[in-house]
């Protein structure tokens, strides 16, 4: 039965985080604080002199740079580096709303995942909020490339992304995930995936001045064809699981939840940032539309039941 009652939603409470950033190594806050509905995801950044930035809407337009990670600009030469984890977990339980605050350059790396910022909000409480979730739907195919390299936006009733990657790596090779999202898998499957990157590139981007945070901690480590980290993987496939969680994040910059499947291959946060750009370009391709317009049954759009119980939630979308 169609569910014509599928609600926004933001934290019950504020969720606080402090770590290093990945790439400056230096020491970041981040709090992710409940949010009105229909506002999204907003930033804002406190600064050392103890003002604190424009808050602004994040979204594709704001993207300022994409090499290595996602960088959202917020104006006056302020801007806040490596976002996509935290849009991840907020976009992948299906929150709608929440304000993010950051003290410094860059969002805290913690374990290189999103599993931190997804706990932290599961144990803050999500609130139902009164209005109806709304959705872009994409209605037109559009895709952008970089030679073999792509990202595709089209059709499809539902949200899904098929991701796949190809390394010249025996550790890595090429790997491919399908993922029809619910909150619920999302926390399980893809959340706990870690970023990743080769020993001898980290010394050259150490010597960049980049990935000067980057440990054992919040990063796989690959080395000579065999991963550093004494744990090993998490997954036997984490790093497409991680490739993923990026899009995830990066997908949260269109504003609103993508009805539709994203389709990429050896794709990063450029393609993902470009393939927005060139979905926004025409209103033919998308439509926003309210979850009642849209033929999908209540769990896999991730309703939340009308009770602040975490769990009975989760369940309920199994």
């Amino acid at each position: 039965m169609k569910n014509n009652t599928v609600r926004q939603c933001t934290l019950t409470r504020p969720a606080e985080f402090a770590g290093i950033g990945v790439h400056n190594g230096k020491p970041s806050r981040l709090v992710i604080n409940p949010a009105a509905a229909d506002t999204g995801y907003t930033l804002t950044r406190m600064l050392d002199d103890g003002t604190q930035s424009a808050s602004v809407k994040i979204d594709h337009s704001r993207v300022s740079r994409t090499s290595l990670c996602t960088v959202i600009d917020l104006g006056n030469s302020i801007s806040v580096a490596t976002v996509e984890h935290v849009l991840a977990a907020l976009n992948g339980l299906g929150i709608d709303n929440a304000e993010i605050v950051v003290w410094g350059e860059e969002c805290p790396i913690i374990d290189g995942s999103a599993e931190p910022f997804v706990d932290a909000v599961l144990d803050a409480g999500i609130s139902i909020q009164p209005q109806r979730k709304k959705f872009i739907r994409i209605l037109r195919s559009v895709t952008v490339r970089d030679n073999d390299a792509f990202a595709m936006l089209e059709a499809y009733n539902g949200r899904a992304f098929d991701v796949e990657i190809d390394f010249n790596s025996k550790v890595i090779g090429r790997e491919r995930m399908i993922f029809d999202w619910s909150p619920r898998k999302f926390a399980i499957e893809v959340a706990p995936a870690r970023t990743f990157g080769f020993v001898a590139q980290a010394k050259v981007l150490r010597q960049a001045g980049y990935a000067l945070g980057s440990s054992l901690e919040n990063s796989i480590a690959i080395e000579e064809e065999k991963i550093v980290n004494p744990d090993g993987l998490r997954f036997e496939d984490e790093f497409v699981r991680h490739k993923l969680l990026d899009a995830v994040g990066d997908l949260a910059l269109a504003g609103l939840p993508i009805y539709g499947r994203f389709k990429s291959y050896k794709g990063g946060h450029g393609l993902n940032a470009l393939v927005l750009k060139s979905l926004f370009a025409s209103e033919a391709n998308y439509e926003i539309l309210e979850a009642d317009a849209l033929p999908l049954e209540m769990e896999a759009l991730g309703d939340l039941p009308d009770r602040l119980s975490v769990e009975p939630y989760l369940r309920s979308i199994g």
